[in-house]
């Protein structure tokens, strides 16, 4: 099982990193906000284990970002930050559990592994148009009952979509939808995943709206 550590803290970082592998773990570390939600986009985690302070970024913008793609990946918060309140909102953001530093390894292992067996249950929403079925949780698209094989880039690209079905989406959110950020890459690629789309989905599933961007369903930007 593959582990995202995110913690700018080098020594604690190595320490973490080594104690996951020693237990069975496969570990990627990074130390930034932005690195993380890279990290994100390009792998699918087991679990991630977040620092709130980071350079840069806050880690609650990492959850944010997270959440926001209805990406269920457990997360548990690691922070020097104690108070109720810092528990409260990084749990109201969307994390699974909460470690306070200093932390015995021996818990932070367990309580690892009590958020990832509960993730298995966790139920969310299902987005439906026409003969398409997007099930956030499963990273599953069905055409006709029929599985549909997609990237990540294109999942993502389109559960943006269907969440805003009869809205215009721009290639600016696409972008910030699917890397995290927008103007970061070539100006054609979103245009790339629609083209890719089109061909498994339907020529006529995704309508280009000129000058604004793409939309499922709906007749009016």
């Amino acid at each position: 099982m593959n582990i995202l550590l995110v913690e700018d803290d080098t020594m604690l970082a190595e320490a973490v990193r080594d104690g996951l592998r020693r237990n069975g773990f496969e570990v990627d570390w990074v130390g930034d906000a932005a690195r993380a939600k890279t990290a994100l986009v390009d792998h699918h985690y087991a679990a991630v284990l977040l620092d709130l302070g980071l350079p840069g970024s806050s880690g609650l913008s990492v959850l944010s970002t997270l959440r926001g793609r209805y990406d269920a990946t457990p997360v548990l918060i690691l922070t020097a930050r104690d108070k109720l309140s810092d528990r409260i909102v990084g749990l109201d953001a969307g994390a699974d559990d909460y470690i306070v530093k200093p932390f015995q390894p021996d818990e932070l292992y367990a309580r690892l592994r009590a958020v990832m067996r509960r993730s298995q249950g966790r139920v969310s929403p299902v987005l439906s148009y026409a003969n398409l079925v997007l099930d956030p949780a499963r990273r599953e698209v069905t055409r006709d009952g029929e599985a549909v094989a997609l990237s990540a880039h294109e999942f993502r690209t389109l559960m943006l979509l269907m969440e805003r079905q009869g809205r215009v989406v721009t290639r600016e959110q696409l972008e910030e939808a699917v890397y995290g950020s927008s103007g970061t890459i070539e100006s054609n690629t979103i245009a790339v995943y629609i083209h890719q789309l089109r061909r498994k989905l339907g020529e006529h599933v995704i309508a280009t709206v000129h000058g604004y961007g793409y939309r499922i369903g709906g007749t009016t930007a």
